[in-house]
C-alpha cells in the first residue's frame, strides 16, 4: 500500500509560477513510475509528466518547456515545478505512482495510487 499526499497548487495569473508537492509514504519500494496527471471538471484525466525509477523523463506536449518534474529520494517526494502558466493549464492536478514498467511513459491514467488532487487556477 502506498500513501499520496499532495500540497501546493492556488491561484496565480498567468505568466506566473506555481510548485506541487506529493510526499509518498508506505511500501514505495515497489513502484517504478511516478506520474503528474490534470483533470477539468467534465474532462478526462491527462497525463502532465512521468519520472521513473531510471530518471527517464517524459512531458506531454502541452506542457514541454514549461513545467518541470523531479524527485527528492531521502524524502520520496515527487514534484512539478509549472513556470509560465496559461489559464489553459487550470485544472485538478494528482500525482500518481505505481509499478508500470515501460508503461510509465505513456501518460495513460491507468495507476494504482493515487493523491487526493489539488487545484491550479490560472487568470488571464
Amino acid at each position: 500500500e502506498v500513501q499520496l499526499l499532495q500540497s501546493g497548487g492556488g491561484s496565480v495569473q498567468a505568466g506566473q509560477s506555481l510548485k506541487l508537492s506529493c510526499e509518498a509514504s508506505g511500501y514505495i519500494f515497489g513502484t517504478d513510475c511516478m506520474s503528474w496527471f490534470r483533470q477539468v471538471p467534465g474532462g478526462k484525466r491527462e497525463g502532465v509528466a512521468a519520472l521513473d525509477s531510471d530518471g527517464r523523463i517524459t512531458y506531454a506536449d502541452s506542457v514541454k518547456g514549461r513545467f518541470t518534474i523531479s524527485k527528492e529520494n531521502p524524502k520520496n517526494a515527487l514534484y512539478l515545478q509549472m513556470d509560465s502558466l496559461r489559464p489553459e493549464d487550470t485544472a485538478v492536478y494528482y500525482c500518481a505512482a505505481d509499478s508500470l514498467g515501460g508503461s510509465c511513459h505513456t501518460l495513460i491514467p491507468f495507476f494504482t495510487y493515487w493523491g487526493q488532487g489539488t487545484q491550479v487556477t490560472v487568470s488571464s
